[in-house]
Parts: C-alpha cells; sequence; structure tokens
C-alpha cells in the first residue's frame, strides 16, 4: 500500500463508481491480473454503487446506457425514482455515450469478483431509501467506506465519521448457556455512551470532518462473536434456531442503541440535524423494510419518546468485518461463521496454529480427540464432514463457510438489516464460483433488501502444508483475507 500508517498497519482504500458512468468497464478491470500494468492499480480496492434500475434491466434482459458524468451532472445527488426519472429522461435525450446488454455488464461485475474477490456489489437505492440521514433534498449518501458497514451522507462541506465500536456477543451466555439480555442490553447503553462521547473528544484533522461528525453525531455499534454464541449453545448456523435468535440479538441491540441516544438527548441535547431525519416523525429503520417487531408496545412507546425527546445520534448501527479485535478478544469475526476449524493466525509474534476450541471440546468429550483426529482434520484443510466416525449432529454445528448455503447468510443479514440503520460487512463465499451461480447469488441479494456486500471468497483463506502432517506447518496464506495483513483490515 502506499501509506504504512507509521509501520503499525498498511493504509487501504476503496472507489466506488456508479455503474450508469463511462468507464464503468474499465474499471472493473482495475484489479485484472492480466493486461498491461499500468492500467492496474492493485493496491486499490473497488466497489459498485448500484442502483435498483440497473438490476431491473438485468433481470429483464434489457440494454444499459452509459454517461459521461460532465453531461449529466445531477445523476449524482439523486437515487429511488427521482434517479430513474433523470436516467430514463436522459436516454430519451440521446445523452448516452454507449449502450451495453445489462446482463454482459453484470456478468462483467461477476467475473471480476471470481477472480478478484473485488468489486464488491453495493446497492445505492436501498442504501438511501432506509437512511434516517436522507429524509431532506441534498442529503445523499454517495458510498459506503472500506468495509461497506457504513452508510452516511456526504457532501462537499461534510466528510462522514464512523464512530465504531463492536459487542462480544461471547460474552453475553448465562451459566445455563441462555443467551443473557439483560446483559446485552447494560453493555449496549454503556457502548453507546462511550461512543457518543468519542465524537466529543476526538481529534479531527480536517474540518469537514469535524463539521460533519458534530452536525450528525453518527455511531456504528456493531457486535462479534455471533459464531461462538451458535457454537456453545450446539446450533447449525444455518438452523431456523439460530436465525430467529441472531435477528433478535440485532433487534435488541437496536433497541437499547435508540433507548440510551434518547436518553442522552435529553441530557445533553438532541444532535443539531434531528429535524432533517426520518426518526423526527417516528420513523425508524425496520420501518424501511416493512418488518413488524414482535413486541410492538414496547417500540411504539420508545417511537413515541423519540418523536417528543430527540435522539443524540442521527445513526446507532453498524457491523464492521472485525478481524483485529476479534483476534485480540478470542472470538469469531463479527457475525460470520468460520471459515475452518483449523487455521494459521498471523501476529507481530509469529505464525500459531489455532483449533476451535469449542470442536476440541466436544471431541474430548467423547475420547474422540487424538493425533490420529488432528491429523485427519489437517488433511482435510480444517472440515470435518468426511469425518464418519464424528456423530452428525456434531458434523452439522462445525461445518466451514464453505460448506453452509450462502442463501442462508444473506437470509440471516436481511432479518438483521431491519434492525441496522447502516449496514453491514457481508462476506460471501463460494469455493469455485461461476458466473451463473454467482449471478444468481447477488441478485438474491438485491431481492432480499441487502444493502451492501463484501469480499467474495472464492477459496479458503489459508491452506495447512499436509506433506508433514505431524509437525503441523502452516503455509502462507492463498488468498485475500482479512487474516492476512496485506489484505485490507482499516476497519478494526
Amino acid at each position: 500500500a502506499a501509506v504504512n500508517q507509521g509501520g503499525k498497519r498498511k493504509g487501504a482504500a476503496c472507489v466506488y463508481l456508479e455503474t450508469w458512468h463511462a468507464d464503468i468497464e474499465d474499471f472493473l478491470e482495475l484489479r485484472d491480473n492480466a493486461g498491461d500494468d499500468s492500467r492496474r492499480t492493485h493496491n486499490l480496492n473497488l466497489a459498485n454503487w448500484v442502483p435498483d434500475l440497473f438490476m431491473q434491466r438485468v433481470e429483464a434482459d434489457q440494454e444499459w446506457s452509459l454517461f459521461d458524468p460532465r453531461v449529466v451532472p445531477e445523476f449524482t445527488d439523486l437515487y429511488g425514482e427521482a434517479f430513474e426519472r433523470a436516467y430514463l429522461q436522459a436516454e430519451a435525450q440521446g445523452k448516452a455515450v454507449k449502450a451495453v446488454p445489462a446482463r454482459k455488464l453484470y456478468a462483467r461485475m461477476m467475473r471480476t469478483l471470481a477472480e478478484t474477490g473485488n468489486g464488491w456489489m453495493t446497492f445505492k437505492d436501498k442504501c438511501n431509501r432506509a437512511s434516517n440521514q436522507t429524509l431532506r433534498a441534498g442529503n445523499v449518501i454517495h458510498l459506503s467506506n472500506l468495509c461497506t458497514e457504513i452508510l452516511e451522507v456526504t457532501s462537499a462541506e461534510e466528510t462522514a465519521v464512523c464512530n465504531l465500536g463492536s459487542i462480544n456477543l461471547g460474552n453475553h451466555l448465562d451459566e445455563h448457556g441462555d443467551f443473557d439480555f439483560d446483559k446485552l442490553a447494560e453493555t449496549v447503553r454503556l457502548a453507546v455512551r462511550q461512543l457518543d462521547r468519542v465524537i466529543d473528544l476526538n481529534f479531527y484533522p480536517i474540518e469537514t470532518a469535524r463539521r460533519g461528525n458534530l452536525r450528525w453525531r453518527p455511531v456504528g455499534l456493531g457486535c462479534m462473536g455471533l459464531q461462538d454464541v451458535f457454537f456453545r449453545k450446539r446450533l447449525p448456523f444455518d438452523s431456523d434456531a439460530a436465525r430467529a435468535l441472531s435477528a433478535k440479538i440485532a433487534e435488541a441491540i437496536y433497541y437499547h442503541a435508540l433507548e440510551t441516544s434518547c436518553e442522552l438527548a435529553q441530557e445533553r441535547g438532541r444532535h443539531p440535524s434531528f429535524a432533517d431525519t426520518r426518526a423526527a416523525s417516528g420513523e425508524l429503520q425496520f420501518d424501511a423494510w416493512g418488518v413488524v417487531p414482535a413486541d410492538g408496545a414496547r417500540w411504539e412507546a420508545l417511537r413515541g419518546r423519540i418523536v417528543q425527546h430527540g435522539l443524540r445520534n442521527s445513526l446507532m448501527i453498524a457491523i464492521a468485518p472485525t478481524a483485529t479485535i476479534a483476534s485480540i478478544a478470542g472470538c469469531y469475526e463479527c457475525v460470520e461463521p468460520q471459515v475452518s476449524n483449523l487455521f494459521k493466525r498471523e501476529t507481530l509474534s509469529g505464525d500459531f496454529l489455532q483449533v476451535n476450541r469449542y470442536l476440541v471440546g466436544e471431541l474430548k468429550q467423547l475420547g474422540l480427540w487424538t493425533a490420529e483426529m488432528r491429523d485427519a482434520i489437517k488433511l482435510a484443510d480444517g472440515s470435518i464432514q468426511n469425518l464418519p466416525q464424528i456423530p452428525e449432529a456434531l458434523r452439522t454445528v462445525y461445518r466451514t463457510a464453505w460448506e453452509l448455503p450462502m442463501r442462508s447468510l444473506i437470509d440471516m443479514a436481511a432479518d438483521r438489516g431491519a434492525f441496522i440503520d447502516q449496514s453491514a460487512s457481508l462476506n460471501l463465499f463460494m469455493e469455485s464460483p461461476n458466473i451463473g451461480a454467482m449471478s444468481s447469488m447477488y441478485m438474491y441479494a438485491w431481492k432480499k433488501g441487502v444493502k451492501t456486500t463484501y469480499y467474495l471468497r472464492s477459496r479458503p483463506a489459508t491452506k495447512i502444508a499436509k506433506t508433514t502432517v505431524s509437525s503441523y506447518t502452516p503455509t502462507e496464506a492463498v488468498a485475500c483475507s482479512l487474516e492476512n495483513p496485506e489484505a485490507c483490515e482499516a476497519c478494526q
């Protein structure tokens, strides 16, 4: 990377481009491994800022027009129906530079993802429609951040700032193995108050960042260790029970974050732009998703208090990747499934082989944890699915991301999304990607209302050497991943 941040961690950046831009085809080639290297940006991450109209034309197999932004400068600040009207009008007036089959361009996007893991799919219209900040004309979200969990308005006068924190869900189970929602409420309340103080105590290197942060006072409270919770409760990641618990946790975090922000508004004053937000009229995130929370009476009471007293913060929730802090906390990253039961962790002190401690505990109880079992798991790259000596119920719980249906990850992300007013970093996994399967997967994510996606992992994040099984010598990582310090790790 061009910036090494004092040797502590390499800098990283992501560039977003709208799908109607005349340079979109060249843009999608920037990370290609072949071609003229002077036209490649191997250290720059790419993301697509995709309008609904494009996805609709892909589905209908229609043409898609590309425009010079100097000819249609208004496109950048429009979304939803307003963008659609302006786009159709510009097409009718012959302003397009060229037209391409929408499916051909979409397939090119998929190929970029398959080959590089980059060119992340983020959906412009849902990001704006479901934002608390975009009520007034001119307040527009133009892009997400490096890890696709931050969605905040930007302008020439204001630079968005993400004030992030994450809760370790694995520390919120009681002695009986039940999830402790009372403890979670206490943690959320404390975390929101701390993050709100960060806004006041922070150092701002540029005035536009200070101005935007103090005007909107956004925070991004997220979580990590969801996989730990499922392991301790012996829940398969794609089970109905896991999906329900995931959504219930997301709802609880959102509720207590809003409640605390409302209390802070009464104590210290509402944020200056409260009147310009959807919350001022009582509209909350789940309303944009058409979701009715289970405890309607509790939510209606909170809605009334928010309208009356306001909120201290315009945004509350964002789930970051948490690669670094999850390693420090000793839990699994954000809301993702494990990528392997056996993998290498790179630290400043050296490289270490980590084994899924929950699996080891279960195997020890069954008398199955032996040197032969270790070697068998290592030879299988951390999978236990082809080890018949392990009970089937256990094999189901300890599947890896490569062995889970991506539909279940997308469904869970959409369920949580109704209670996430920014977004969540969502990696998707496909060991042997093909354009057809990928096209269907991202189309499904868009239809489910998912705002943003992150990396497409196309092979395991690490490979364990098999030639000397008993010595457990790990090899280098073979794919771009958050465990690899050369990769993007800028968000926590």
